[in-house]
């Protein structure tokens, strides 16, 4: 009788002395010493591994001390939005940026003297949905070390609050720095369009409503038979993307040009000029309803340079296949009536794009 007696009082004190659960890990909200003008967190995901405890703490110190698994108070998601609302000011008007949680956890062993080192690892990764695509902004890979003693758990929650403050300054920081600058960044696209006017190349004559052309440009030996001369107009564009005031610029130059080499002409009257003159006004036309075509609501951020080469050519195919149409129905200028008719039309598309006055 007297042996289970004391096996009872033994598992009494066993009860009684035995740690119970460690109370949740509080996040106690902490404004950030920055005010946002670039973006403001839209929305925080936790994409850390299933199932990895938030924290790993040691109620004990000492060798056999094993840690016990804790969350934020109130579920570590739920916990790290609320953080995240209360602490940084909000602004919608602004990026609506993702922060998604890599990694975040707090590991605790035994440390020298009856003490406890902790270790918060920190990996942030910020985003923000643009034109219905994630554009990835930046990572953060930071933490913090503490040793405290075992009766200082309250020490743990403030480390881990600096520890994510400290991911928000740097993403800040990142972001002051990169918004005028980056094209992950850009808000919106402008484009600007010039003309190549130049006429200072010796074998290139760049379309100039002011400089048409001249028997004197066709500078090639004649080899077609039955033709009185021939032009070969084309054209093409350059691209140079910059960054100016968070907006993305694309600054196009559009060179409709004719080789003088490539030109060759048989004749020095009038109209057979005028009907190489519309096959250089035809490809200018083409240039100008390409111009059109490359706007801001038709390209997107991530494919604008794809957009304009497609765009460029399907108005290529169409360049072709006008001076082919011009050809077939003028006879190559030989019937009148029909080369006046292109004239009179070539003449009204020309001031509709207010190329001629």
């Amino acid at each position: 009788m007297l042996s289970v007696l004391l096996l009872f009082y033994h598992l009494l004190l066993a009860a009684l002395f035995q740690a119970g659960p460690a109370p949740a890990l509080v996040l106690q909200p902490q404004p950030v010493p920055f005010l946002p003008r670039e973006f403001y967190l839209a929305e925080v995901v936790d994409a850390r591994p299933k199932d990895t405890p938030l924290a790993l703490l040691l109620s004990t110190a000492g060798a056999a001390a094993k840690p016990a698994a804790q969350e934020l108070q109130g579920g570590t998601l739920p916990a790290l939005r609320e953080f995240v609302r209360r602490s940084v000011p909000r602004n919608p008007a602004l990026r609506p940026v993702t922060l998604r949680v890599q990694e975040l956890q707090v590991r605790e062993t035994p440390g020298p003297g009856g003490t406890i080192d902790g270790k918060i690892t920190v990996r942030l990764a910020f985003e923000w949905p643009r034109q219905g695509e994630r554009v990835p902004l930046v990572e953060y890979r930071g933490g913090a070390q503490y040793r405290r003693l075992p009766a200082q758990q309250a020490v743990v929650a403030p480390a881990l609050r600096q520890a994510l403050v400290s991911g928000l300054v740097y993403f800040h920081t990142w972001i002051t720095q990169q918004a005028p600058r980056n094209p992950d960044l850009a808000t919106a696209i402008e484009v600007r369009f010039q003309d190549d006017v130049r006429q200072t190349e010796p074998d290139t004559l760049f379309y100039d409503p002011n400089r048409p052309l001249a028997w004197t440009d066709f500078t090639g030996p004649p080899r077609g038979k039955g033709f009185a001369a021939a032009v070969f107009p084309s054209f093409a564009y350059q691209g140079r993307p910059s960054m100016a005031q968070g907006k993305l610029h694309l600054d196009m130059t559009l060179k409709v040009f004719v080789v003088r080499s490539s030109s060759w002409t048989s004749t020095q009257t009038a109209e057979p000029l005028r009907h190489e003159q519309g096959h250089f006004d035809l490809v200018k036309l083409v240039a100008e309803r390409f111009r059109r075509k490359v706007q801001p609501d038709s390209l997107t951020f991530a494919d604008y340079n794809s957009i304009i080469q497609l765009q460029y050519l399907r108005s290529y195919w169409e360049m072709n296949r006008v001076q082919e149409q011009y050809d077939a129905e003028t006879r190559h200028g030989q019937d009148e009536a029909a080369q006046q008719r292109w004239n009179q039309r070539i003449d009204a598309e020309l001031r509709e794009f207010k190329v001629k006055s």
